[in-house]
Parts: structure tokens; C-alpha cells; sequence
């Protein structure tokens, strides 16, 4: 299966052929449909053949192919299809999943900080960071300001695939994520914002940070061991 979305995070539908259907779950040979992962929702949106439209619900990877489940699959036959996605929430999505990485970065060089876990809501975002459990509502208020000023700057996004060792041999936190991945995975996508940050990641993004707009800093949790978790949201309307 082409998973499209790892190309153009832009490409909102495609021509599709469907591979196999079991019940309301549906395989296609390419799909414009980010499956759940890396903290990243799926996508939702719609599958149509013949004039019929049918609703995508959830969209799952199993056994190494993207699922989609349909709320419901009658009439649906195996054969031409055009698949396209609920382009609001996918674009909402991006935008937060590329905040997280700009924040992150932030708290990494000002603090030596990891993520050790984040959620990505089309409305909003967490991360969970180590090093910063002593910091003062200042200080924290001050690196959110500082991610402010990297968006501002408009920092390119881009992604390159390369092979595990070549990955594994980058210093810095990129290795670290690395080193998370499971050892099947031969082939690393590498996900770069300007020269502030590059990292492991499978997820979807923007193409230039100018689009996130800003930062906004709703709750700090103190999730024990010395991990604390943000929760943010984009300061840019919904599109």
C-alpha cells in the first residue's frame, strides 16, 4: 500500500483501488488516510464509488496496512474509488503535530529536555517533557515565548527518508527517537524544521511554521518522575 500522506501532507484526495472488504473495514492499494500513530489522530472523511458516498469513521494501521473503517460499507464493491479527507481536521492536526516539534526543540536546547509522550487533537495538543519539573511559571511562560519567536521566523518544514544506521549515527535527541523505533524498521523519515530541530517522525505537518500563528499555553501537570506535561493549543483559528 502508498501511503500518500507521507509524500504531500497537502493531498487532500486520491483515485484509489480497493484491495479488500471485510465487513466495514476496508484496504486500498493508496490512501490519503493518516492511520492512528505517534500521538497523531486519523484522519476522517469519506470514500465514493458510483455516485455513493460512504463515511470514514476511524482509520487504523494492521499488519503493516492502513485500515479504513467505514460506518457503513453496504453497496461498497472491490474496484475503482476516490477517497478524500475532512481537509479542517487533517490541516488542524498538522498544524499541531508541528507545534509539538517547535516546542519541543525549544525545551530540548534551553533545558536538555525529552518527550516521553504526546497526544495530537485536531483542537489542541499535550507533550510530556523531563528537566523542567522545577521550573518557575515564569521560566516555563518565557520558553513558550521563545517557541513564539521560532514560529515567527518561519522555518521551513521538511522530510527526508534515510537508512536506519545513517539515522542511528545523527547526534543528539534525534537518536534517542531513533533508538525507540522498532528494529524491523530499515528506513527512518526525518522530519526537519529549519536548523532548529530534526526528529524520527511518521506524522503529517505543515510546510513552514508561519502557519501555526502563535502558541497558546493552557494547563502545566506535574505527571510524576520527574516528567511534565503541556497542554497548547495553535493560536490560529480553525481554517
Amino acid at each position: 500500500m502508498t501511503e500518500l500522506f507521507l509524500e504531500d501532507s497537502y493531498l487532500q484526495e486520491c483515485e484509489a483501488t480497493i484491495l479488500s472488504i471485510d465487513e466495514n473495514k476496508i484496504v486500498l492499494d493508496q490512501t490519503v488516510f493518516y492511520p492512528t500513530g505517534g500521538g497523531q489522530e486519523h484522519d476522517t472523511g469519506f470514500l465514493v464509488q458510483n455516485g455513493q458516498t460512504f463515511d470514514v469513521v476511524n482509520v487504523k494501521k494492521e499488519q503493516g496496512q492502513v485500515v479504513h473503517y467505514l460506518k457503513d460499507a453496504k453497496g461498497l464493491v472491490e474496484g475503482e474509488v476516490k477517497a478524500k479527507i475532512d481537509w479542517e481536521r487533517r490541516y488542524q492536526l498538522m498544524k499541531h503535530h508541528s507545534l509539538l516539534h517547535v516546542m519541543a526543540s525549544v525545551f530540548h536546547r534551553k533545558y536538555g529536555s525529552l518527550c516521553t509522550g504526546n497526544q495530537i487533537h485536531p483542537e489542541k495538543a499535550r507533550i510530556d517533557l523531563t528537566e523542567i519539573s522545577s521550573l518557575s511559571q515564569e521560566e516555563i511562560a518565557a520558553a513558550i515565548e521563545q517557541t513564539n519567536e521560532e514560529i515567527k521566523a518561519n522555518h521551513v518544514i521538511s522530510t527526508r527518508v534515510l537508512p536506519r544506521e545513517e539515522a542511528e549515527n545523527i547526534s543528539g535527541a534525534i537518536k534517542t527517537v531513533v533508538n525507540l523505533i522498532p528494529p524491523f524498521v530499515k528506513e527512518i523519515r526525518l522530519v526537519k524544521i529549519g536548523e532548529i530541530d530534526e526528529q524520527a517522525c511518521g506524522g503529517t505537518h505543515v510546510k513552514e511554521t508561519s502557519e501555526l500563528q502563535g502558541v497558546v499555553l493552557d494547563k502545566v501537570k506535574s505527571k510524576g518522575k520527574g516528567i511534565t506535561r503541556l497542554e497548547v493549543h495553535t493560536a490560529g483559528p480553525l481554517v
